[in-house]
């Protein structure tokens, strides 16, 4: 089994690659420290499979998966990740992502994920299994859009402010005032309990949007 590793912590992403290469039938072909590299090297080495997390510089976990699986959809594509929150998972399934694993996991659920992932199936932590099982009982209608707690309009304010508009140029593409837009963007700083712009990007890329 041919592994790419993606995480930004190289402390955290070099011990994880010693790990799995102890691990029986396990190979690493190669490490990426953010989306746009693990995206390359995805296309380049050929993994089986690649463990992703979903915090990274520039480009993000989730839209690195959904490039990633456009371009090599065989691929499976385990994410191991510190963010519990439904936003992030939910945007992780729709990328394309088989596995969900938080990073409390102990080596041998790590390597089950793993194992599970490569032959085909979907797992995911028992942090977050009783969100999948709630979104399936409400027939994935809780889960359509992320951050729900946010209004339709505010929602469109933070997809356009994780596209690096400012707020002049939301308001123009809004037809809305500045004052307007000043005023959703900080109801979003304040529903995502972020202080400030890098926040709210932060949190928005992680959930799928400000994508091209």
């Amino acid at each position: 089994m041919r592994v790419l590793v993606v995480d930004d912590h190289p402390l955290y992403r070099e011990g994880l690659a010693m790990a799995f290469e102890t691990m029986e039938n396990v190979e690493v072909v190669g490490q990426a420290a953010d989306g746009a590299t693990a995206v390359q090297l995805a296309a380049s080495l050929a993994p089986d499979v690649v463990i992703m997390d979903l915090h990274l510089p520039g480009m993000s976990g989730v839209e690195a998966t959904r490039q990633l699986l456009a371009d090599r959809p065989d691929t499976r594509v385990l994410v191991l990740t510190m963010l519990e929150g439904d936003s992030s998972l939910f945007a992780a399934m729709r990328a394309g992502a088989r596995g969900y694993v938080l990073k409390g996991a102990d080596r041998a659920e790590i390597e089950r994920a793993l194992r599970t992932v490569a032959a085909g199936e979907v797992v995911f932590s028992s942090g977050v299994a009783a969100s999948v099982t709630a979104w399936f009982r409400a027939g994935a209608s809780s889960a359509q859009e992320p951050f729900p707690e946010l209004t339709e309009r505010e929602r469109e304010v933070l997809d356009l402010v994780a596209r690096g508009l400012t707020n002049a140029e939301i308001a123009a593409r809004l037809v809305v005032s500045d004052k307007t837009v000043r005023n959703h963007v900080s109801n979003v700083f304040a529903k995502l309990h972020v202080a400030n712009r890098s926040g709210a990007v932060a949190r928005a890329r992680d959930a799928g949007l400000g994508g091209a």
